[in-house]
């Protein structure tokens, strides 16, 4: 493994997430550098936490400790894992090099695990802290958008066919809606997150009951003072030689369900972007198509969708490793692991990255949204139309067939040649309907037909969004 990690250049393959999206804090969080000082960073708590229950541990060995701390050989690190094919033996080993005098108290006690897991369990929760903020600012855009849009009425589809009028605040607070789970669902997870501890081979803390002789309110305070010390408010009482594997499905389905989000806005927005509704932002210099200049592709929302299918997709490896952990641990889960928590959290990171650009940039259309709106207000005004003809003295059943020939002609006249919809015009001059001509136009008012779409806005960011958000508003001015 940390021999492989020393490929580079242009003649090796690179994970995309880390070379091209990914942002460098959240590279940084899963690299091998904060890996393994993470891992010395538990020793030293452990030798501390033991020589404060009084086993024979100096000051001098913990402050030996503490000065190399960051002093990582990886080069011999990675010889001594080709020699013991075991990576956390081969940094003990790199690691008592430069601490000759602390050599003999290095992972005194703990199995493997105790570095591995409980490494994994802290970078977790770090990367949570790290998406949590830009989940938070991608919310805060939108909602300001969703502000700005409350009142501009577009039309809705359902199964992507013209349907009622809704606003376009409105849609946008549909999007909001989904990601203010998401983000009250990560924040849930990781506050949950409990820390492995000091537990032993199995989970049954018999190697640390030993050193302290049978005393068993010491091992109790070991976990608890190394648990604290992690910055953990809880430690898990029952575990094998590992943390429960539903821990990682817990974490990467709560990403999965971001993913999901994710993928079901950007699809909207190039849907909007098709109809020249809506788009993303567009650079100046940015080239759509190398053989057709004047396109303008929705290239964010698309790599947005692409991430978010590899993302909610990753979830499928903690399901199957759950499953195949064997009584109190089988050793197929490492190699599945070091490779679906990283790109989980270094995936949902650049969607939310690239989210937050789209949701900075948003261009509406107000004319083409209109020039739509108008196509089809007509046939979707039809029930007030007769509605003001009945209390004009018509006959409801009269004007109803009446109004069902009109929108026939009109329709053949917008499907079979490719016309406007002249439905309205149709209504004007046919004399039938002359006791509501100077009505049409208050009928035919797009406003009136969003229903209280405005006002659900309001309420909707004022009631849930605000307060959800109050925790982050010191990072909701922070540019990407």
């Amino acid at each position: 493994m940390a021999a492989a990690g020393d490929r580079g250049g242009h003649d090796s393959y690179r994970s995309p997430l880390a070379s091209r999206y990914a942002s460098p804090e959240m590279c940084f969080l899963f690299s091998d550098k904060y890996k393994f000082r993470t891992w010395r960073q538990l020793w030293l708590w452990l030798a501390e936490a033991e020589q404060t229950l009084g086993l024979p541990i100096t000051d001098e060995q913990i402050q030996e400790m503490k000065s190399n701390l960051d002093n990582i050989d990886f080069r011999m690190a990675a010889e001594e894992e080709k020699q013991l094919r075991h990576d956390v033996m081969a940094h003990v080993h790199t690691f008592a090099h430069c601490c000759p005098k602390a050599a003999s108290i290095i992972h005194l006690g703990a199995t493997s695990c105790y570095v591995g897991d409980n490494t994994d369990l802290i970078i977790l929760r770090n990367a949570f802290d790290l998406l949590l903020p830009k989940l938070a600012r991608v919310i805060s855009r939108l909602a300001d958008f969703a502000k700005e849009q409350a009142d501009l009425p577009t039309l809705g589809f359902t199964h992507f066919q013209p349907a009622q009028l809704t606003t376009v605040g409105k849609r946008c607070c549909l999007w909001i809606q989904d990601l203010c789970m998401d983000l009250q669902n990560l924040k849930r997870v990781r506050d949950e997150l409990r820390f492995r501890g000091v537990k032993g081979t199995t989970g049954t803390q018999a190697s640390f009951l030993q050193l302290f002789e049978g005393d068993d309110q010491k091992v109790e305070q070991l976990d608890k003072m190394v648990t604290e010390k992690a910055g953990f408010k809880r430690a898990f009482i029952i575990t094998g030689q590992t943390y429960t594997r539903k821990v990682d499905i817990e974490v990467l389905s709560v990403l999965a369900s971001l993913g999901a989000s994710v993928h079901k806005i950007c699809t909207d927005i190039r849907l909007l972007a098709n109809l020249k509704e809506m788009e993303e932002p567009f650079e100046k210099q940015q080239i759509g198509s190398s053989a057709m200049p004047y396109k303008r592709n929705p290239m964010r929302s698309e790599r947005c969708c692409s991430l978010a299918r590899h993302l909610m997709a990753l979830v499928m490896d903690p399901l199957q490793t759950a499953s195949v952990q064997w009584f109190e641990r089988t050793l197929d889960d490492s190699a599945n692991r070091r490779i679906c928590l990283a790109e989980a959290f270094l995936t949902a990171d650049t969607v939310l990255n690239t989210l937050q650009n789209i949701s900075e940039g948003l261009v509406v259309y107000p004319k083409v949204i209109e020039r739509r709106v108008r196509q089809e207000l007509p046939f979707m005004a039809t029930e007030n139309i007769i509605m003001a003809m009945v209390k004009a003295g018509g006959n409801r059943q009269d004007c109803h067939e009446k109004i069902r020939v009109l929108s026939q002609q009109a329709a053949a006249v917008v499907k079979q040649e490719g016309g406007d919809n002249d439905l309205i015009e149709r209504i004007q001059a046919d004399a039938y309907f002359s006791p509501i001509h100077s009505q049409l136009d208050h009928l035919l008012d797009p406003s009136s037909f969003t229903g209280r779409a405005s006002q659900q806005v309001q309420r909707f960011l004022e009631e849930e969004v605000c307060p959800l958000l109050k925790p982050y508003e010191s990072v909701m001015k922070s540019p990407l």
